[in-house]
């Protein structure tokens, strides 16, 4: 490689620094450069001049996204396959598998659905709190879970890498505990099976933070009004599929809040803060169950 024409070709040499020998070329001029002067790009890397000229041309939407993200944040993307995701998936259904065996699955319906007036012993006689949170993993049919779960699929995979597999289960978890409550405030009398009131956190959550980071959610809003007029539709027109609007409605706020609590809390030296506002929501949601317990008059 010290051959009088390997000299002689500038091409073998970084274009900046012309006594440092190359063979990397930026992947938009094509010129070489050599190790300092290379910034890894989405294909190989690019010269210094490149990354200015690319940078001019981002959208104020772009520039505003790689403000915010570029700082050190608690909301950190976490590598890998969305693995609670998908063990959500799996354990729901693997559940309305065993709502299909004759003579067992309507125990286990019954055993995992949720109702208010399970939590209120004095009035009912009867005290099983953990139906807040066993609804979301038992179904009414086959269509009721596959829907569920596909928009947990498509929704998980997005907010699991970003938000970070410990955050995404609590937006979904407290999403759904928040779908539960609104069902003993807006509806004593009914029970209710499903997912939907953490799916619905899950499409809140991800309302947010696409409107923090700059990301087009025109889409999003689209498909979250088009459900939330599904949701009303028996309820306006009397009849047809039942369908639990309090909980979309409860999930949807509560996941709004914690996806905003998020988004304002991503600085590692605001962890505890994060951690502390979380339990505060979840504190708070268990403490409205008391509410209809002092004043009856609320709910029933």
């Amino acid at each position: 490689m010290s051959t009088q024409d390997f000299q002689s070709n500038r091409d073998n040499f970084c274009y900046r620094h012309p006594d440092r020998q190359s063979f990397v070329l930026c992947q938009r001029c094509l010129r070489t450069i050599c190790p300092e002067c290379q910034t890894p790009g989405a294909v190989g890397v690019i010269c210094p001049e490149c990354l200015r000229d690319q940078q001019k041309a981002q959208s104020p939407a772009q520039k505003k996204a790689e403000r915010r993200w570029s700082r050190p944040r608690a909301v950190s993307a976490s590598s890998g396959r969305p693995i609670v995701t998908y063990s959500l998936i799996g354990i729901t259904l693997f559940i309305y598998l065993l709502q299909l065996i004759p003579g067992f699955g309507p125990l286990v319906q019954d055993a995992l659905s949720f109702a208010p007036p399970y939590l209120y012993p004095a009035w009912f006689g009867v005290f099983e709190p953990w139906r807040l949170i066993t609804v979301l993993f038992v179904h009414g049919g086959i269509w009721h879970v596959a829907l569920n779960m596909l928009a947990l699929w498509m929704l998980g995979r997005s907010l699991e890498p970003l938000l970070g597999r410990g955050r995404f289960l609590t937006l979904y978890l407290l999403s759904g505990l928040g779908g539960s409550v609104a069902v003993v405030f807006l509806g004593f009398s009914t029970s209710v099976v499903g997912a939907s009131g953490a799916i619905y956190g899950l499409f809140g959550a991800l309302l947010v933070i696409g409107r923090h980071i700059g990301a087009n959610i025109r889409g999003i809003v689209l498909v979250l009004g088009i459900n939330l007029v599904i949701s009303f539709l028996p309820l306006l027109t009397g009849g047809g599929i039942a369908v639990s609007w309090q909980a979309h409605v409860g999930g949807l706020l509560v996941g709004l809040l914690v996806a905003f609590i998020f988004t304002r809390t991503r600085a590692v030296r605001q962890r505890g803060l994060q951690i502390g506002l979380l339990v505060a929501v979840g504190v708070g949601l268990v403490a409205l169950l008391f509410v209809p317990a002092i004043f009856p008059a609320v709910v029933l």
